[in-house]
C-alpha cells in the first residue's frame, strides 16, 4: 500500500500505514537511499503528507445498505461473505488501512469437532492412541474441554453453539476455496480438533488472504480507515451508524448492525483498569485491537460479561511481540528455562503454561524443537524474523544460548528424557500426554520466549443467535456481534484454535441472525 502512495503522490513524503509505521518507515528509507544514488534532491520533493481536518470541517455523505458490519478482521468478513451469499447489500468499515485485525496473528489452526476431516484422518490412522484421540474428538468432548479450559465461567450455551456448529464451519470454509484438511492437537486438551491449512501456513494468514479475494470475488465493499463512531438507533431499534474517515463523515444507514471490532487487548488503559500489572506488558494484538465495539455498544446500553478474563499466552518474542505458534509443541517442542531444565507440561493450558514460566529465571524460557517441520512456512517465518538460535547438537544450542556448563548438561538430559517418553520408555514427569513427537533431527532450533497478553475472553454479551443483550437481558433490535468483541464463548481461558471456529461460527449466526432480521 504504501508503494502505491509514494507512486501517486511522486513523493517520499506520505504518511505512515496506522499500525505498520516500522515497516512503513523501512520502505520510505529504502526508496529515499534508491532516489538519493540516482541523483534525486529529496529537499525538491513535495510533500503528501496528510494535514488533520477537524470533524466539523469535513464534508458529509449518507450510504444506505442492508447490513453494516463494523471490523473487517475475520468475524466481520465472515459475516459479510455470508451475508452477501444471501443476497444482502453489505459494507464493512474497518479503521485500519488494511484488513484482517488480529486474525492475522492466528498461528495455528481452527478447532472443530465431528468433521470429515477427523473422520478420514482417524480412519487412515495407524497408532492405536492417536486413532483413539481422533475418534474421541466429539462434540462432546469438545464442549467439555472447552468447557474445562475456561475454568468453568463459559456461558455453556455459546459453547454448545460453536461445538454443535464448528462441523459446518469447515465445511463451509471448503465450500468458498479455503479448505482446512490437517489435523492436529492443541494445548490444553489430548483431543485433535485443529484444523489447519495445507501448505503449512498460519491459519490466520491464511484465511485473510482467501477472505480478501472472496470480497473482491464478491464485489463487498469494504470502507478502509473508516472508524465507526456511533451505532444510530430510533424508537429502540438499531438504524446504522456514523463514521469517519480522513476527510468525510458518513451516516450509514442500515437494517442491521453488526459488530466484529475484536477485543482490547492493545489498549493498555483498558488492560490496566483490570490488571495494573498489565500496562507495561508486551502484547500480540494488532493496534486496532482498542475496545471499540464494546464502547459502542456500551452507549446503547449492552451488557459486557467477562471484561477482566485477559490471556496471556505463553510462547511470545518479546522485543517484538511475535507470537511463536502453539503447533510448534503440537508438533514435539518442549520448553527449558535458563538452567536448562524443563518445568512445565508444555502444552497445558495457555494460563497455566504462562504462569510456570513467570516463575522462571527472569520470567522468561526456551522453545526448542528439530528440525522435522523446519521447511514448513510457518518454522520459517521464525528464521525470516531472525529470533531463532540453531546448532547441530543439543549440547552446541545450550552454549550458543549461553547456559553454563552444568545448564548444558541439564539441557542434554532434558531432551534425552524427553525422547525417552516419546519412544513410550517412560511417563512425562510433567503429565503431557500429547504432541509426544521426540527431538532427534539436527539441526536443532531455540527461540526466547516469555508470556505476552494474547486474548481477552470478555467483552459484549449475546445470545445464542449473536443478537446484543441489554442489561435487562433483552436483545437489542438490529444489533449483532461475533468475534473477540463479544464475552462468554471462552470463560477464563482461551483454548488455542477456538478464536478461530469463534468467528467462523459466529461471524456465520451472526450474519444469518441479521439477513433474518432485515427479512425480504
Amino acid at each position: 500500500m504504501l508503494p502505491a502512495r509514494m507512486l501517486d503522490a511522486q513523493t517520499v513524503k506520505v504518511d505512515s500505514l496506522t499500525g505498520a509505521t516500522v515497516s512503513s518507515g523501512a520502505i520510505k528509507n529504502a526508496v529515499s537511499q534508491a532516489l538519493k544514488a540516482a541523483g534525486c534532491d529529496l529537499g525538491k520533493l513535495p510533500s503528501a503528507e496528510r494535514t488533520e481536518i477537524a470533524t466539523a470541517d469535513k464534508a458529509a455523505e449518507t450510504v444506505d445498505c442492508d447490513i453494516v458490519i463494523v471490523g473487517a478482521g475475520g468475524a466481520g468478513m465472515t459475516a459479510a461473505i455470508s451475508a452477501k451469499q444471501a443476497g444482502k447489500n453489505v459494507i464493512i468499515v474497518e479503521k485500519m488501512p488494511y484488513i484482517g485485525g488480529n486474525t492475522t496473528k492466528a498461528s495455528g489452526g481452527m478447532n472443530a469437532a465431528g468433521t470429515k476431516k477427523q473422520e478420514a484422518a482417524a480412519e487412515a490412522e495407524e497408532d492405536a492412541d492417536k486413532k483413539a484421540a481422533l475418534e474421541d474428538s466429539t462434540v462432546e468432548n469438545y464442549i467439555a474441554d472447552t468447557m474445562k479450559g475456561g475454568h468453568d465461567i463459559n456461558d455453556i450455551e455459546l459453547v454448545t453453539t460453536m461445538a454443535e456448529n464448528s462441523s459446518d464451519a469447515v465445511d463451509w470454509l471448503e465450500s468458498i476455496g479455503a479448505p482446512l484438511p490437517l489435523i492436529a492437537a492443541t494445548g490444553g486438551t489430548v483431543h485433535y480438533y485443529l484444523h489447519e491449512p495445507e501448505d503449512g501456513s498460519a491459519v490466520g494468514e491464511f484465511l485473510v488472504k482467501s477472505y480478501r479475494q472472496i470480497l473482491d470475488d464478491l464485489g463487498i465493499q469494504v470502507m478502509l480507515e473508516t472508524k465507526a463512531t456511533e451505532i444510530l438507533s430510533a424508537d429502540g431499534r438499531v438504524t446504522g451508524i456514523t463514521a469517519e474517515s480522513y476527510d468525510t463523515v458518513y451516516t450509514i444507514n442500515a437494517k442491521a448492525v453488526i459488530l466484529a471490532t475484536g477485543g482490547f487487548g492493545a489498549n493498555f488503559d483498558m488492560l490496566s483498569s483490570f490488571d495494573p500489572s498489565l500496562a507495561n506488558a508486551v502484547t500480540t494484538n494488532t493496534p486496532a485491537a482498542t475496545g471499540d465495539g464494546i464502547v459502542l455498544a456500551q452507549a446503547l446500553g449492552a451488557d459486557t460479561v467477562d471484561l477482566e478474563q485477559i490471556q496471556l499466552h505463553p510462547t511470545v518474542y518479546q522485543a517484538s511481540g511475535l507470537l511463536v505458534s502453539e503447533r510448534l509443541r503440537s508438533n514435539g517442542a518442549i520448553l527449558v528455562n535458563k538452567e536448562g531444565k524443563r518445568f512445565t507440561n508444555d502444552l497445558a493450558t495457555r494460563d497455566a503454561v504462562s504462569q510456570a514460566e513467570l516463575q522462571q529465571t527472569d520470567g522468561t524460557a526456551y522453545i526448542v524443537y528439530d528440525a522435522k517441520y523446519a521447511e514448513e512456512k510457518l518454522y520459517q517465518k521464525y528464521v525470516t524474523n531472525g529470533i531463532t538460535v540453531s546448532a547441530d547438537t543439543v549440547e552446541d544450542l545450550g552454549k550458543a544460548l549461553g547456559f553454563d556448563d552444568e545448564g548444558v548438561a541439564n539441557f542434554a538430559a532434558a531432551v534425552e528424557d524427553w525422547n525417552k517418553v516419546c519412544a513410550g520408555e517412560k511417563e512425562d514427569e510433567f503429565g503431557r500426554n500429547n504432541g509426544l513427537v521426540s527431538l532427534d533431527e539436527a539441526p536443532y532450533t531455540a527461540i526466547m520466549i516469555a508470556p505476552g497478553i494474547h486474548h481477552t475472553m470478555g467483552g459484549v454479551k449475546i445470545n445464542t443467535s449473536a443478537e446484543v443483550m441489554n442489561k435487562d437481558g433483552e436483545a437489542i433490535p438490529g444489533l449483532f456481534a461475533a468475534g473477540e468483541v463479544t464475552g462468554g464463548v471462552h470463560g477464563g481461558n482461551r483454548i488455542g484454535g477456538n478464536a478461530v471456529a469463534d468467528i467462523v461460527v459466529f461471524g456465520r449466526i451472526a450474519s444469518e441472525s441479521a439477513v433474518a432480521y432485515c427479512g425480504e
